[in-house]
């Protein structure tokens, strides 16, 4: 096969001639107008979807059979009438005109060839697999995995402006983070991680990657608050994209909403990658629904180490209540739910270590929990939930629902 010249095109504003109005059409106008071109449609009538383009006035509809002079202007054609003879005409014109031009009906015959695309953020690659276009789809779609899991090397290697994205990394399992933020670590210059983030994808950075300790324990803090904030403004004033790496999501007990004030008050970039939240994901991987039918319609979730907590409230609540960074004073928090009321026989669960291998759950009521806790050596990280969902526990906690580890402690 005679070699093929490749090239990326910015199409931004530019003429793009597409002679034909059907599905085949519709999807090449897609693409041309997600990449900004000015496209014109010729075609005597349109498909749905290339209707609706024009109804929206997204393109320009010339609706007639092509004519000579169609292409006058045009910077690209293509062509995808079905009807051999359009073709041959619209490619011999492009042809005299100097334009390149990509044939539907004839790879052979074209001067141009669309590529099967994956994007990664500023990243493209474009795989052209010599006429077979689901040969290039399927590699394309490999690619594309690739690239959103961070497979691939996707750091910059020349200077560019700096900016930080928050990402949450999910209950613990380092499994349990999105692609898209496993993406946003490879392409990390700085990562900045708090103790209970997914650590053990930090093995996965290039060796020249800066890593920033940031964790908080109780009592112990490897850098403040404030400090933080000006670590993420410093280092990417300097030109790094910088990751923050968080465990479970950046807006549920993160401070992530504090980062992005500081980051947005400097003028540095920010962007959030959600994660899933260990109030939820921890307990749900030991058995136990946060909601469920005719047991819990709502569930509240609260940092257990405020000490403005309103435990009036909360026991009058009905649901789920899920306590983080709750078991130093687990035995203090039940006896205030229990003397505003909340029944004491209240099924209560403890789940250490959610999502590892390492996870153990202990179950009691509000009257014991803290005993119990006690007697097993209960520590954090775990999560508490306070409902009778947690009386669910020995039934839906079974090797399905969570990681090997101890036996429910009950």
């Amino acid at each position: 096969m005679t070699a093929r010249h490749a090239l990326l095109l910015d199409l931004t504003g530019r003429r793009v001639v597409v002679v034909g109005g059907g599905p085949v059409a519709a999807r090449r106008v897609a693409r041309l107008l997600e990449d900004g071109a000015d496209v014109h449609v010729v075609a005597p009538a349109l498909c749905e979807d290339l209707a609706d383009l024009a109804a929206a006035g997204a393109l320009t509809w010339v609706p007639r059979d092509h004519r000579t002079g169609d292409l006058a202007g045009a910077w690209l054609v293509h062509t995808a009438t079905g009807d051999r003879r359009t073709d041959d005409a619209v490619a011999a014109e492009a042809e005299a005109t100097r334009t390149w031009c990509v044939r539907a009906d004839d790879a052979q015959a074209s001067t141009a060839w669309t590529p099967a695309v994956a994007r990664a953020g500023d990243v493209t690659v474009a795989v052209g697999a010599g006429g077979d276009p689901r040969r290039a789809a399927a590699l394309r779609s490999a690619l594309q995995v690739q690239l959103d899991s961070g497979a691939l090397p996707l750091r910059r290697r020349r200077p560019h402006a700096g900016h930080v994205t928050l990402v949450g990394g999910g209950p613990g399992d380092p499994g349990l983070i999105t692609t898209r933020g496993r993406r946003a670590l490879a392409e990390a210059d700085v990562v900045v991680v708090d103790r209970l983030a997914p650590r053990a994808l930090l093995d996965e950075l290039e060796p020249d990657v800066e890593v920033v300790e940031a964790g908080k324990a109780p009592h112990a803090h490897t850098l403040t608050q404030t400090e933080i904030n000006a670590l993420l403004v410093d280092r990417a004033r300097a030109g790094h994209h910088v990751v923050r790496l968080k465990g479970g999501d950046p807006f549920v007990l993160g401070r992530g909403g504090e980062e992005i004030a500081a980051c947005r008050e400097a003028g540095v970039p920010v962007t959030v990658v959600p994660g899933v939240t260990s109030a939820i994901a921890v307990p749900g991987a030991a058995g136990v629904p946060v909601t469920h039918r005719d047991v819990a319609r709502q569930v509240t979730v609260v940092s257990a180490h405020d000490a403005e907590t309103d435990w009036e409230t909360l026991a009058r609540l009905r649901g789920t209540l899920v306590l983080l960074m709750g078991v130093a004073r687990l035995g203090e928090h039940m006896a205030r739910l229990a003397g505003h009321g909340l029944d004491p026989a209240t099924p209560v669960a403890v789940v250490e270590d959610g999502t590892l291998p390492t996870q153990r759950t202990t179950l009691g009521t509000v009257a014991d929990i803290a005993a119990r806790a006690h007697e097993v050596g209960v520590r954090n990280p775990a999560v508490v939930v306070v409902g009778h969902v947690a009386a669910l526990a020995p039934v839906l906690g079974d090797t399905a629902t969570r990681p090997p580890g101890p036996a429910v402690t009950t």
